[in-house]
């Protein structure tokens, strides 16, 4: 079975930069789309960025300029590199992706990531 693990979150102060890390336990033929999502408290989840397997990303409009999204295809593993912390990107930060052959969806837990004032 296939699991989604993230690692990385914490609390850091604003202006500050964290890098979250996820990756895929048991067997798998590779990803195709892979993302990071998150949701803060009392809001919906909501897109933070993309990456396709090529390498092509898009980015929310909050997370523009500041956060970078990587993968690595041979690990099966994707990042996400948040630079100039605000506390409004508190939040709980989940990984996605998508498998490469039968499209099945995965879901992390997430990891807390807490940006002080």
């Amino acid at each position: 079975q296939v699991q989604l693990v993230e690692s990385g979150g914490g609390l850091v102060q604003a202006g500050g930069s964290l890098r979250l890390s996820c990756a895929a336990s048991g067997a798998i033929n590779g990803f195709g789309p892979m993302a990071w999502y998150r949701q803060a408290p009392g809001k919906q989840r909501e897109l933070a960025a993309t990456i396709t397997r090529d390498g092509t990303t898009t980015y929310s409009d909050s997370v523009m300029g500041r956060f970078i999204i990587s993968r690595d295809n041979y690990r099966d593993t994707v990042d996400l590199r948040m630079n100039s912390l605000m506390p409004e990107d508190t939040a709980v930060y989940y990984c996605n992706a998508v498998a490469r052959w039968s499209q099945q969806v995965y879901w992390g837990r997430g990891t807390q990531v807490t940006v002080s004032s």
